[in-house]
């Protein structure tokens, strides 16, 4: 009698197969087993990826606080350079004048007059800044050229406002920071300290130039202070005010506690605030990063931009409010808003001024320090 040939061992695969029900309930353990025999080669490549490990990640947050450090670093060590070199041989406008930013495009526009310039004489101001992306917003040119060396370029209201004062600033500002994180417990003890050592070293801070609470608004987050779109209400009603309201209370707050900051360490630092301008919701980013408004007014259901940008102006005359509430002795709000064309090339994206718009900013902050010291400010 013949015998039957002997049976192949099963696999693995071939085991869990056999070891799962075929029909009826199952554990969690049994379902993905399932489904990883049904996976298609791609699905089952892209399962084998590792994840990233714990330690791979805070790797990367380290490389990037130090990259951070390491570009602050940079800034003060220049800006202690220029201002120790400025102090000792006095001010002096550039023998070339400077194209404008509407001749050559530059961020950046026209220096004051050499008569006017020499006003600072040898005590020019000592300006401090820090804020979001409208003070450090990336150049529309890396750099010009002045008498035969290259001049490198800072972007957004201070890359510009410097040139215009004919003095350097200390430009502690971050592209997308928030005023819950400038006055959190680093940034705040970071900031403490320019104030401290300034004071210590008998040269303290004349201005401390402020640019925060868009980021603390904008963005995803921006969804929960809106309703759903309700045709023929006014914009006003299209805000929900009491969860609005909360947001600008915590921004409130990081502009009392910066205005404390100051008094008890550097009591005669002038602060400077500002409340942007009407940005329109159009849905344009720039550099994969954006659009920060109109995604949160399409998932509310809103028709259009013009409806849309209409609730965002409400919101920030309600920001602009909250600011003026704080202006006092030595705390000036500048009058950004309104000062931009109501038109869309008045803006680079949804949240960042053109060439020509920063330009305008800038005019303000320059004539607020003009009035502030007319002797040192031409």
């Amino acid at each position: 009698m013949a015998r039957k040939p002997a049976a192949k061992p099963k696999t693995s695969k071939a085991r869990k197969a056999a070891a799962l029900p075929a029909r009826g309930p199952l554990t969690l353990g049994e379902a993905e087993n399932l489904l990883a025999q049904k996976r298609t080669p791609a699905a089952k490549r892209r399962a084998r990826l590792p994840a990233a490990p714990v330690d791979a990640m805070a790797a990367e947050r380290t490389k990037l606080a130090k990259r951070q450090a390491d570009e602050s670093a940079r800034r003060r060590a220049d800006y202690k350079a220029k201002m120790t070199l400025l102090t000792r041989r006095g001010l002096r406008a550039p023998d070339v004048p400077l194209p404008s930013q509407r001749g050559a495009r530059l961020a950046m526009t026209m220096p004051v007059e050499p008569s006017l310039l020499a006003a600072a004489g040898s005590r020019p101001l000592r300006i401090l800044a820090d804020g979001d992306s409208w003070f450090d917003y990336p150049p529309f040119a890396t750099s010009y050229m002045e008498n035969g060396a290259e001049v490198r370029l800072q972007g957004g209201v201070i890359g510009s406002l410097q040139y215009r004062l004919g003095v350097p600033i200390m430009n502690e500002a971050a592209a997308g920071d928030e005023v819950r994180y400038m006055l959190g417990v680093r940034q705040r003890e970071k900031l403490a300290r320019l104030l401290q050592d300034q004071q210590a070293a008998g040269t303290p801070w004349d201005v401390l130039l402020f640019s925060g609470g868009g980021n603390d608004i904008v963005g995803d987050p921006l969804v929960l202070c809106i309703k759903p779109w309700q045709s023929g209400a006014a914009p006003a009603a299209l805000v929900d005010q009491p969860r609005f309201t909360a947001v600008l209370a915590l921004i409130r707050a990081g502009y009392e506690d910066l205005i404390a900051m100051r008094d008890a360490l550097s009591p005669d630092t002038h602060i400077l605030l500002h409340g942007y301008d009407f940005a329109f919701a159009d849905n344009r980013g720039i550099c994969g990063v954006g659009p920060w408004l109109w995604p949160s007014f399409r998932h509310r259901g809103f028709p259009a931009e013009p409806a849309a940008s209409a609730v965002v102006k409400v919101m920030l005359q309600q920001f602009a409010a909250m600011l003026a509430g704080l202006a006092g002795p030595k705390v000036t709000v500048v009058p950004t808003q309104g000062a931009l064309r109501p038109v869309k090339t008045s803006w680079h994206n949804e949240l960042h001024p053109s060439r020509d718009g920063f330009s305008l900013v800038t005019d303000l902050f320059h004539e607020a320090l003009r009035s502030l010291f007319p002797g040192r400010v031409a």
